[in-house]
């Protein structure tokens, strides 16, 4: 598996792997809100500086956002999950930065088990997420010393 960072001309595909992520493991958002977080996505996410992870094409499989150590997204293509392909990209921000920090949605279940299952520890927890909505949010940390 290969990982490149982001340019331009992978903007669509990046959203278009949020989009099918999201479906896949987000069912607990109202449609109201999924839609307004689309909106959003779409905003800013084409020019955002991304790590990616691509096949063997170079094609876009997955998508990672680091902010310094904080890992803001993760999002992976559903016919790509279970091989690997989001475990490389979170080690590829342990190289960069060592300690990792990140949130996840308390009810994507799916993502809670796959970020305990690499170590990432709870440091607390929110209500609400980013934009205020009611989605309550677990704050997670891995580091080499976990």
């Amino acid at each position: 598996m290969k990982i490149r960072a982001s340019t331009s001309a992978d903007g669509a595909r990046a959203v278009q792997i949020w989009r099918d992520a999201v479906d896949a493991t987000h069912d607990f958002l109202t449609p109201q809100d999924r839609a307004a977080i689309e909106g959003e996505v779409r905003a800013f996410l084409p020019a955002a500086p991304l790590w990616l992870a691509v096949d063997e094409n170079d094609r876009p499989v997955a998508f990672m956002l680091l902010d310094g150590s904080s890992m803001e997204a993760l999002f992976i293509d559903p016919s790509w999950r279970g091989k690997g392909v989001g475990k490389a990209l979170v080690n590829h921000a342990f190289a960069l930065h060592g300690a990792i920090t990140t949130e996840v949605n308390e009810q994507n279940d799916q993502a809670v088990g796959f970020y305990q299952h690499l170590g990432f520890v709870p440091v607390g927890r929110s209500e609400r997420d980013g934009q205020g909505r009611a989605y309550p949010l677990i704050h997670l940390r891995f580091s080499p010393q976990n």
